[in-house]
């Protein structure tokens, strides 16, 4: 028998045993026998092997709680339940299918992102709008359990968790999502003022008092702001509904002004007035929101405030792991998803992002972009498999039964980039002939490097189909097309379904690019 100390805080002793074994599958032999001792503050860890690689047991006890408790172990631990947690987990799972998983939620119902301003007319109801991460887990044979991480041991590989219990893993993804900003004004902490939270029973709160509002502001005009705008409307025909902006248009940060022109009358249609170019200064009242004061001196009447103006990363517990953020705040990776614990991955909203055009840090934030990440960190868990290009932002809405879809960069971000560009337009009937039922016009914005024909960017409006349309443009953009790629390539069209080849939206958009290139 020996002993000796290996790190701090970590002794180990092993023996040498001898095993019988009648079975001549299983000869007998001499074996080791190793016992590590490890603390690690307030636990100490017990683990017996057998020949230094087979884990026999492993036991936590915790000198601030009473008694012995086993420690549970797994392969793959994941720490959150939305989009790329349980993508992540079940990406895994497909990847390595002898492993051990455990995902760890917080929450025991998990909103379903993009679903969020829908609830409040068209679906009606938060608890319509879940994930079902239970059923998901159970069906792909991970487990899953609600508790909350309250902090990670990077050199024992534990987790600890709220409940007290303790978690060993080999390899750890963070997928901890990302909380909306709540900008320091005064008066945000008055009643009735909101922001979009994915936790079911405030998004039932904020739905009750929406419903009995007679003046609601919303502040911010992206997709937050202009779904929310919409619903407030089926949900209240009568109630006043303003929404404050301080560009010049509603979703100017992802079309080009005259996409954005078309958003902006769509809203006003519906009766949505519309406060452009200005800046909330404060909210005012008296226990309870009554006012919107802004920067130009004027004032919003409202008894309901909701805030979209955006998110930003849910960082504490890989701070408290001491893992290193990037520029914008997020959980610094690789293109692996990795971060420079090379056991630990991070996906979705608190991990930092990179341009897909130039590599420089990205502040998007998307389901999409969440579900790509969490794909790639779950394949390369225990090799590297898959890696990231970088982000390019495909986004789609829908705005008085108008589809608006972009991907990569507006005409206006690629030239403030310094690129030169090229752009090529094209509009027809979604159906051909166009008096095919559900025949709606299509309009289609391709944009183009310059220098190279390489696609960058595309913008679509019009009939619904350009949601999925926008996918296509997206891949285009990843694979680096150009527009004689796009005006030879080979698609499917059918005239209950598309328009007709002759007239093919992308095909000839990307034709007209290469015209005004050529002159």
């Amino acid at each position: 028998m020996a002993c000796g100390k290996n790190g701090a805080g970590l002794l180990s002793v092993h023996a040498y045993l001898f095993i019988y074994s009648s079975d001549t599958k299983y000869p007998a032999r001499m074996a080791q026998i190793y016992l590590t001792y490890a603390i690690y503050g307030d636990m100490i860890i017990l683990e017996l092997y057998i020949d230094t690689e087979i884990l026999l047991a492993k036991i936590c006890y915790n000198k601030n709680r009473k008694g012995q408790c086993e420690m549970k172990q797994y392969d793959v631990v994941v720490i959150g339940g939305s989009a790329a947690g349980a993508t992540a987990a079940i990406t895994a799972r497909r990847h390595y299918p002898d492993k051990s998983i455990l995902l760890i939620r917080k929450e025991s119902q998990v909103p379903i992102p993009c679903g969020i301003p829908y609830v409040i007319g068209t679906v009606g109801d938060a608890k319509k709008n879940l994930i079902p991460v239970d059923t998901m887990m159970a069906g792909n044979k991970i487990d899953a359990t609600v508790d909350e991480v309250t902090a990670i041991d990077r050199d024992s590989c534990t987790l600890s968790l709220l409940s007290g219990e303790s978690v060993s893993y080999d390899r750890l993804i963070l997928s901890t999502g990302s909380s909306p900003i709540i900008p320091r004004l005064p008066g945000t902490d008055l009643d009735n003022v909101f922001a979009i939270r994915k936790d079911v029973p405030y998004l039932t709160d904020m739905i009750d008092k929406i419903c009995v509002a007679k003046d609601i502001c919303i502040i911010g005009c992206g997709f937050i702001g202009v779904e929310i705008a919409e619903e407030c409307r089926i949900k209240c025909p009568n109630a006043n509904i303003t929404i404050v902006e301080m560009l010049n248009h509603c979703l100017q940060l992802v079309y080009d002004e005259e996409f954005c022109v078309l958003a902006d009358e769509k809203l006003t249609d519906q009766n949505v007035s519309l406060m452009l170019n200005e800046k909330v200064e404060a909210l005012a009242g008296n226990g309870t929101v009554d006012t919107v004061k802004l920067k130009s001196g004027n004032t919003i009447k409202a008894d309901l405030v909701i805030m979209g103006i955006g998110t930003s990363a849910q960082v504490a517990l890989a701070k408290q792991a001491g893992l290193e953020l990037g520029p914008i705040r997020g959980i610094k990776v690789n293109r692996r998803m990795q971060t420079a614990d090379d056991k630990i991955f991070a996906c979705g909203d608190c991990a930092e992002k990179v341009s897909f055009f130039d590599g420089e840090p990205s502040p998007l934030k998307l389901a999409s972009i969440a579900t790509m990440e969490a794909r790639i960190a779950g394949a390369n868990l225990f090799e590297p498999k898959r890696m990231n290009s970088g982000v390019i932002g495909a986004f789609s809405t829908v705005i008085g039964g108008t589809a608006f879809a972009a991907a990569g960069l507006t005409e206006t971000q690629a030239r403030n980039k310094g690129l030169s560009v090229v752009c090529g337009m094209s509009e027809s009937v979604n159906r051909h002939p166009g008096c095919m039922p559900g025949g709606a016009k299509l309009k289609v914005k391709l944009i183009f490097d310059a220098k190279t024909s390489i696609l960058i960017g595309g913008q679509i409006t019009g009939a619904l189909s350009g949601g999925e349309l926008i996918n296509v443009i997206s891949m285009c953009i990843l694979h680096k097309m150009t527009a004689d790629d796009m005006a030879i390539m080979q698609v499917s069209t059918h005239p209950a379904l598309t328009a007709s080849p002759i007239a093919y939206q992308l095909v000839n958009a990307a034709e007209a690019a290469i015209a005004k290139k050529g002159k």
